[in-house]
């Protein structure tokens, strides 16, 4: 199964992108062990319109595009529900267990998710209560996708 993050905005090189590539290339080595293909993260750009409701309109519409062919879209919200690392695990093996190919993972741009990207989501979760910058919520998110996977193939890296 593939996992892709899908987010407006892009990183620059420097430590966050370091982090993302880390867990990346991390998922990617244990990974194939339990049927996950390596971590895909698709950057777009920022909307440029005037107005927030069209910039959300425009991202949401270019995230929907860029994530069609996910069998599974989980939309990232601080007003989400928010999942233990296990609970994220079964959540991961119980999608891939049920023929899932690909599950696609959408951070909004700064003003948010627009509505079609909500109605179109399977799953709404929060990483944390906080608003994160979209750098570290990217971080967060590779490094819980990488502790789900090693908990799926009972890797020690998840001590809890």
């Amino acid at each position: 199964m593939r996992l892709t993050i899908a987010t407006v905005g892009r990183l620059k090189y420097g430590p966050e992108r370091q982090l993302i590539e880390r867990y990346s290339e991390l998922l990617g080595g244990l990974g194939r062990s339990c049927g996950f293909a390596p971590l895909n993260i698709i950057e777009l750009p920022e909307a440029r319109a005037s107005q927030p409701a069209m910039r959300r309109q425009d991202e949401a519409q270019r995230l929907v595009d860029a994530t069609s062919a996910a069998g599974c879209r989980v939309l990232l919200d601080e007003r989400g529900l928010e999942m233990t690392s296990e609970k994220l695990s079964t959540f991961l093996g119980n999608e891939r267990d049920g023929g899932t190919r690909e599950i696609a993972l959408l951070i909004g741009g700064a003003d948010g998710h627009g509505d079609l990207a909500r109605a179109l989501a399977q799953k709404t979760l929060a990483l944390s209560r906080f608003t994160l910058p979209h750098g570290l919520a990217r971080i967060v998110l590779a490094e819980q996708l990488y502790r789900a996977v090693t908990i799926l193939a009972g890797h020690p890296y998840h001590r809890a």
